[in-house]
């Protein structure tokens, strides 16, 4: 979960003018925790209280308006949630880290992924995109090997992740769909040689980098087993106390490490 957020705060200054490099100050002013770390605090919070993804999702994304939401979910969100959005946008996939720690079987990981991308993006590509970003979690933090994750991410999903990321660099481009950033978030980490290394490649291919950063910093944190630490404390410093206050639950909940 921690390793989501990172990403989110290091790619926050690159979403909007974007890079094609790997050479860049991990933390800068301007760096910022954005929908990405909002919606995954939400997601852990609803795990942990036992209600419902629907209202921790509004709840706590109504605390933060400014946050960067894309256009469905913030009218969704201004409605007060209500129906689904049939959106097949990375939200889903971004916020989903939590369930790939918080459940003891890949199947019922792979359900739950589903209730939680379901409240908004009830889209086929949506739910797909959030079930392989918890599928690869939950198989990373139990100790498969990055052949093991990429072949399961590809024989469920049928992802073409048989890349690198100075394949797809040159002539990626801002997708927000997850069927357009899941597959390239998921080669960031497959092509990484630790969790910086996967969000430096996620970053650099130019496109939703917090988004981008924030799925391959997920799977990379459980891969790892955890987040270094000079990374992890410069993220938190960007918290508010009340996501702070989340992530620190979730990790002890759970026992994620450090």
């Amino acid at each position: 979960m921690l390793g989501a957020i990172c990403g989110d705060i290091i790619g926050s200054v690159y979403e909007f003018d974007p890079i094609k490099s790997k050479i860049f100050p991990l933390f800068t002013e301007s760096s910022t925790f954005t929908d990405d770390t909002v919606l995954t605090a939400a997601v852990a919070r609803a795990i942990m209280n036992g209600g419902d993804y629907v209202s921790h999702i509004v709840d706590l994304g109504s605390q933060y308006p400014d946050a960067g939401y894309g256009g469905m979910f913030a009218s969704w969100l201004a409605g007060g949630g209500g129906k689904p959005c049939n959106s097949f946008g990375n939200g889903s996939a971004m916020r989903v880290s939590p369930v790939g720690w918080a459940f003891d079987s890949l199947k019922t990981t792979l359900e739950e992924a589903e209730k939680s991308a379901a409240v908004t993006h009830d889209h086929p590509e949506g739910i797909k995109g959030a079930q392989a970003v918890a599928g690869a979690v939950y198989l990373a933090r139990s100790g498969a090997s990055k052949p093991e994750i990429m072949n399961w991410v590809i024989d469920n999903f049928d992802y073409d992740l048989d890349r690198l990321i100075e394949d797809i660099r040159p002539g990626y481009s801002f997708d927000e769909t997850c069927q357009g950033s899941v597959p390239e978030a998921i080669v960031a980490f497959l092509d990484g040689e630790d969790l910086e290394d996967c969000i430096r490649n996620a970053v650099s291919l130019g496109g939703d980098a917090d988004t981008l950063a924030c799925i391959a910093g997920s799977i990379a944190e459980a891969y790892w087993g955890g987040v270094p630490s000079h990374i992890a404390k410069e993220a938190i410093k960007h918290l508010d106390p009340q996501i702070a206050k989340i992530v620190e639950r979730f990790r002890i909940r759970y026992g994620l490490p450090m």
